[in-house]
């Protein structure tokens, strides 16, 4: 066996190592076949206990150094123009709010904390959780002092999050390869927080798909679902339904690709410290030329710090189904 054959399998073996308890999160992973060459190059590795204010999911690169999912991974898988990595922070079908920690060293994934409370995503007839693998593209930011020119609003201070539709229940801190089909333009509280549509491309119907018509065509109902899912999402919670640009009308590939190129130049800008990030945590290991790039061994160190210990408040989400029709 060569020596990159034996590092693939090895790396594949750690990320599996790093996917929480299905017991608890419901971090279901796929049958069959996965995308070998995304799982070999990034797995995870978990500190505290699932379902607790303590969780986190930190990421590794292929040579097992602590990296940034955030700033570290890149942003595009290569030169074509529309292959692009995604992090998978919420499986489909599940409801713990797990994000990427914008905030802290190095960016781990987390449970959401909101009220003292962690979060989870209310349970909407006829849906379960999340209809889609839910997650982000690395490299990208929604800078909120900059005014989107299209839905006149500034960003969410996040980076740009995506619905996976592929026929696959993806894992937490998975790191795949997708497709970018259209963009949701969702109005939150007054702030842009863009919605892509993609699909993996390790998908069996991958090759169908290649633009916002194509899942109205071989998806029927499905963004109809996706817009009616975020309107309602946070109704159960006493806020008012949300708004959407454009009449809540999805936009094409070609217009999805320019926002994601506008995210990335703000993000690079945020890098740079060429604006200001506010409370976002820069530390990153391998964007060299940034002023808060660190070493593996202060990497190591940032994450060694985190406890790692049993938390005893950890709490189950309590199933709960909210039926909102008129």
């Amino acid at each position: 066996m060569s020596a990159l054959l034996l590092l693939v399998l090895r790396a594949g073996r750690g990320w599996r190592a790093g996917v929480p308890a299905a017991a608890c999160l419901q971090l279901a992973t796929s049958a069959g076949t996965q995308p070998r060459r995304a799982m070999a190059q990034y797995h995870t590795e978990e500190r505290g206990e699932p379902c607790s204010h303590n969780y986190r999911l930190f990421f590794k690169n292929v040579t097992g150094h602590y990296i940034s999912p955030f700033h570290d991974i890149p942003l595009k898988v290569n030169s074509k123009e529309n292959l692009f990595n995604m992090i998978v922070e919420i499986p489909r079908w599940t409801n713990a709010k797990m994000e990427i920690a914008t905030e802290e060293p190095l960016n781990p994934i987390k449970h959401y904390v909101k009220d003292g409370k962690l979060r989870y995503v209310a349970n909407i007839f006829p849906y379960k959780g999340y209809i889609w693998n839910y997650g982000t593209l690395p490299q990208t930011w929604e800078d909120p002092c900059q005014k989107d020119k299209s839905t006149n609003c500034c960003g969410d201070n996040d980076p740009i999050d995506v619905c996976e539709i592929g026929s696959k229940i993806l894992s937490c801190g998975e790191v795949i390869q997708v497709k970018i089909l259209g963009i949701l333009a969702l109005i939150d509280e007054g702030e842009t927080d863009w919605k892509l549509i993609a699909i993996n491309v390790n998908d069996p119907e991958a090759s169908k798909f290649h633009d916002i018509d194509d899942v109205k065509k071989f998806k029927p109902g499905y963004l109809e679902a996706t817009l009616n899912w975020f309107r309602l999402y946070k109704v159960p919670d006493g806020k008012p339904e949300n708004q959407f640009a454009f009449n809540g009308e999805f936009r094409n590939k070609a217009f999805a690709l320019e926002v994601v190129k506008s995210t990335h130049q703000c993000w690079k800008a945020l890098l740079m410290k060429k604006c200001n990030g506010g409370t976002i945590n820069c530390t990153n290991v391998q964007v060299s030329e940034s002023p808060f790039c660190c070493t593996q061994e202060e990497a190591r160190s940032l994450v060694e710090s985190v406890s790692s210990s049993p938390n005893k408040e950890s709490n189950k989400e309590e199933q709960v189904w909210h039926f909102l029709g008129k």
